[in-house]
């Protein structure tokens, strides 16, 4: 039996090109899946979210008729207002003749909504007075989830 030597041939420009390709399109196939799985995740949050929104939606005018406030109308509203540079959404915009409560829904509010939801009714008083509405907005933030320090952080910022 005769035994053929192994020729080592050594690296070459070819296998480091080769080898360098792979690399680059596994990378290519990772970075897919790892938007594909982004995009999974930010869809179910969405989804979670609006199941939020209508678990507590519509209860939200019972709950603020025992406080005392008679709301005849809500819905959701999305404003885009490009001659002002007014855009916001509202989850939910309980009206009556003379008052309107806007009321945003969360998860598990955080004191970054608490603000968020202050410069949503400033835009908000901002557009209903370029329409010369007169009526009085307050504010509200629902939670499925509400901790005790912003509870106690929204109260203080006049929200419901």
């Amino acid at each position: 039996m005769e035994t053929v030597p192994i020729v080592d041939e050594g690296l070459n420009f070819e296998k480091v090109w080769v080898s360098i390709q792979s690399l680059v399109e596994s990378q290519k196939a990772t970075d897919r899946q790892m938007q594909a799985t982004d995009k999974r995740i930010s869809e179910l949050g969405n989804r979670f979210g609006d199941m939020v929104e209508y678990m507590v939606l519509p209860n939200l005018v019972a709950k603020f008729e025992e406080l005392g406030f008679t709301f005849t109308k809500s819905n959701r509203t999305e404003i885009k207002d490009r001659e002002h540079d007014i855009f916001l959404e509202v989850d939910a915009l309980l009206e009556n003749g003379d008052k309107v409560m806007v009321v945003e829904v969360k998860t598990k509010p955080n004191i970054d909504d608490i603000h968020d939801h202050i410069e949503r009714m400033e835009k908000l008083r901002k557009y209903a007075d370029l329409h010369n509405d007169k009526r009085v907005y307050l504010g509200a933030i629902a939670g499925v989830v509400f901790s005790d320090s912003e509870k106690i952080y929204a109260l203080k910022k006049a929200f419901m």
